[in-house]
């Protein structure tokens, strides 16, 4: 029977991906910084070490002995102020340190989620997994990433480590805290009143993406990269079949980029000042018109993966939303 490693198990897409193993009859060993927040994979049976991705000794011992190992854990707040230590230590040193844990202990397959955010704006080009640029970067999230990506993971690939990258785009579902899911919950509120135009991601369901991770671990080439990126849709519109599908008002205010990258740039400044808005600057630039999408037709062909139309997954989603809200 196969035994798994999973980091970022507590987290949305890394705790789908141990629902999955564990469904198929997986052992799965995962690290957690408190046993106390980890009640549900207790539950589930995997096993619980206490540690850090960023510490390299807690993760020898779990980590020994796996059939393979899924690298999930990361650090996206989007927006979030003082951020650049932190997310720097999570995604970058905290991917150096497990997978050169699993280079040394000769662990014989390992899936690292990256992101298409690595590619930055793609300003309305659909890319596969040969487009490469340095840069400019939108958020600590995605500079941090490619620094994890292009600095840390593919150095690995190419000293021996099996490794497979996993790279979706915006995950969505039952169980998100993102901000994705304040944005969807501040809909079904009825107090969702601006979309931004132009900016459009790849909307992929939590469990088409854990399935593909899935897929990456047993049929992945060492060494490649995979787009797990769902149907491309805008945000404009994302939320627009939201309102249609829950049977709430449709938001009414779609403000250019230019506008988005002036509102950002005066948010910056008066950030500098020690004044925060309740949407940070970092926030406003991503949604000045980015477009984060990729085409995942290698993933379906040599993975055999497939992602859900948005449709389906937000229904989904939204029934669960309303439930949580006490308004289904």
């Amino acid at each position: 029977m196969p035994r798994y490693f999973v980091t970022g198990a507590t987290g949305f897409l890394g705790g789908e991906l141990v629902k999955q193993l564990i469904g198929r009859g997986h052992l799965v060993a995962a690290v957690v910084r408190s046993t106390e927040k980890a009640a549900l994979l207790r539950t589930l049976g995997v096993e619980l070490y206490v540690g850090d991705i960023t510490v390299r000794d807690t993760l020898r011992l779990p980590m020994e002995g796996a059939d393979g190992v899924f690298h999930t854990a990361a650090w996206y707040k989007i927006g979030a102020p003082a951020t650049e230590h932190l997310a720097e230590h999570v995604n970058v040193e905290g991917t150096r340190i497990v997978l050169e844990t699993a280079h040394e202990l000769k662990i014989p397959r390992v899936v690292y989620t990256s992101t298409v955010g690595v590619f930055g704006d793609t300003r309305g080009q659909l890319v596969d997994e040969s487009y490469y640029t340095e840069g400019p970067f939108l958020t600590e999230y995605d500079r941090t990433k490619w620094l994890a990506h292009y600095q840390v993971a593919v150095p690995l690939a190419a000293a021996g480590l099996p490794l497979v990258i996993a790279m979706p785009g915006a995950i969505y579902g039952p169980g998100d805290t993102s901000a994705l899911h304040q944005t969807l919950a501040q809909l079904l509120r009825g107090r969702l009143f601006v979309t931004p135009r132009g900016v459009s991601f790849c909307w992929g369901y939590v469990e088409d993406v854990a399935r593909g991770l899935r897929q990456a671990m047993d049929a992945g080439k060492p060494g490649e990269s995979y787009l797990l990126t769902g149907p491309v849709h805008t945000f404009e519109d994302a939320f627009a079949l939201a309102a249609r599908l829950a049977g709430k008002r449709e938001p009414f205010l779609h403000p250019r980029p230019l506008t988005m990258r002036a509102a950002s740039a005066l948010t910056a400044l008066l950030e500098r000042w020690e004044i925060y808005p309740p949407i940070a600057a970092e926030t406003l630039r991503l949604m000045a018109g980015t477009t984060w999408i990729g085409s995942s037709a290698k993933a379906e062909k040599e993975l055999g993966w497939t992602a859900r139309p948005l449709d389906e997954g937000l229904r989904h989603t939204i029934e669960h939303e309303l439930r949580q809200l006490g308004m289904a």
